[in-house]
């Protein structure tokens, strides 16, 4: 068979290929009803305006805090979490390439050199040299859309890979956010206590003055000492867990333990290993901003990287079922090759050495005992399964979001509550502290007032983090902290409550 005979056999096989068939069901995104607004109302400078999407990629610059804005960038640029997400989604790029390929001829070229004596005793007892060079071609034709669902798979897993990777930007920000929040509420709280001791300090040192006046008795002094060692406990604990917080801090900017203080150092002016401690860069809490833009339900499912990684995982494994209907069709394949072939190596390239090869194949499995209805059944209970994930993520977002908005409301309530009653208990404990050194009140009484002082500062000094912590989890709920980019392949069909998709 000529040259011209292969090249007729091959181009037949294409316009064969023009009208192949896709087996399989083609991918149409689920309708997931989204409610018209959200359901916890909005207030506490919440508003249904929609997010800036810029703004919502870089939520930590509403804190208005330097020292989070330089530990976010350090952390993208540094977290092992995410290196690791990068290297699944340049993995599944890969991947894709390799699908894409398969669709593709495959052609190799050859070359050999050989020489073969054969025997006296069976032959002539001659020796032949055998030249030859040439190209060989194989292709498996995708008639029936096997290789093209392996494509859809694979560029739907890709894409999976990059939500999956905006994931880790979401959880990994927010919780660095948390965490120096937690930090700076430790630092908060060990600033009061430590200010609490001072100020018993004074009044162990008023009861012994009474006592040894005569004013009053050893009992006196035994509860201020007592009050005084068991605020004076609490600075281990608060200690432990200011260094813990920071131990996390550095972790998540990919940095060893420890090197968290001279990173601190530099950000508040002062150059590195002159802050033995952070406690000598106290900062405030980062302070909510007063108008919170949140958005629709729907902006909600077309934003979080979760909902969209989970809507393109349903994409690859419904591609998957055609790929298993594709196995009950016949294969065919096409091989050929062309080359120069002579006995010496001085004619190899002389016309009358060309050789050339065509054949095309078909393969049809007849019987499996059920093999490939089985795995088409596999692949469709995957697909439920898959489509459940789809629905449990979107009811999660949505729950989520709802949980953020009604903690960051409340706890704002909670807070202003707290700062009155700090404003009463510091006017109470001044005032009996007063009377008492005047013999107007027991001891007792002082220490109920300082007591319960010193518990209420604390607790105002937590809600104040927890203020910040529930607005940081909703910003992470709503899906901030990656870009805005959206591929046009991405799809996330929303409706309505009561709507028809």
């Amino acid at each position: 068979m000529g040259c011209a005979s292969a090249a007729r056999i091959l181009a037949g096989s294409l316009l064969l290929c023009g009208g192949c068939m896709t087996v399989g069901p083609d991918y149409k995104p689920p309708p997931m009803p989204a409610p018209l607004s959200w359901n916890a109302g909005l207030n506490a400078g919440l508003t249904s305006r929609p997010m800036d999407p810029e703004r919502l990629s870089r939520w930590w610059t509403v804190l208005d805090d330097p020292v989070l804005s330089d530990l976010m960038e350090r952390a993208r640029t540094g977290n092992k979490d995410l290196r690791q997400a990068e290297a699944r989604l340049r993995e599944a790029r890969a991947q894709r390439g390799i699908a894409r390929a398969d669709r593709f001829p495959t052609v190799s070229a050859n070359a050999s050199a050989g020489r073969t004596r054969s025997s006296k005793q069976a032959g002539v007892g001659s020796t032949t040299d055998l030249f030859s060079s040439g190209f060989d071609a194989s292709w498996e034709l995708d008639l029936f859309g096997g290789k093209q669902r392996t494509l859809e798979a694979a560029e739907a897993t890709w894409q999976a890979s990059q939500q999956d990777l905006n994931d880790v930007l979401v959880s990994l920000f927010a919780e660095l956010a948390l965490t120096y929040v937690d930090f700076r509420s430790y630092q908060a709280r060990l600033s009061i206590t430590e200010a609490s001791l001072a100020a018993q300090n004074e009044t162990c040192e008023i009861s012994r003055w009474r006592c040894e006046a005569g004013l009053t008795t050893q009992l006196d002094v035994d509860q201020a000492l007592l009050g005084l060692e068991q605020t004076q406990a609490e600075l281990p604990l608060l200690r432990t867990g200011l260094e813990q917080n920071r131990n996390t801090l550095a972790v998540l900017i990919g940095q060893p333990p420890g090197s968290l203080k001279d990173l601190l150092a530099v950000l508040i002016g002062q150059p590195p290993g002159s802050l033995k401690d952070l406690l000598a860069g106290v900062r405030a809490i980062p302070v909510t901003p007063a108008e919170i833009a949140v958005g629709l339900p729907a902006d909600l499912l077309r934003r979080r990287p979760d909902v969209r990684r989970a809507e393109r995982r349903l994409a690859a494994q419904t591609a998957q079922i055609g790929v298993a209907e594709a196995a009950r069709y016949p294969d065919f394949s096409l091989t050929g090759s062309i080359g120069l072939e002579s006995l010496d190596i001085a004619n190899l390239y002389k016309a009358g050495a060309r050789t050339a090869q065509a054949a095309a194949k078909g393969v049809w499995t007849l019987f499996d005992a059920g093999r490939i209805r089985q795995n088409i059944a596999v692949q469709t209970a995957l697909q439920e399964q898959a489509l459940g994930a789809y629905d449990e993520t979107v009811l999660t977002a949505l729950k989520e979001v709802e949980n953020a908005l009604v903690a960051y409301a409340n706890e704002q309530t909670r807070r202003r509550s707290l700062a009155n009653a700090v404003e009463a208990g510091q006017r109470a404990f001044d005032m009996a502290r007063s009377q008492y050194a005047s013999g107007l009140v027991d001891f007792l009484t002082v220490l109920d007032t300082q007591r319960s002082l010193l518990s209420v500062q604390e607790s105002l000094a937590s809600s104040n983090a927890d203020v910040t912590s529930n607005l940081i989890r909703l910003y992470k709920s709503l899906g901030g902290g990656w870009a805005t980019a959206v591929p046009d392949a991405m799809h996330v069909n929303t409706t309505h409550s009561g709507e028809k998709p």
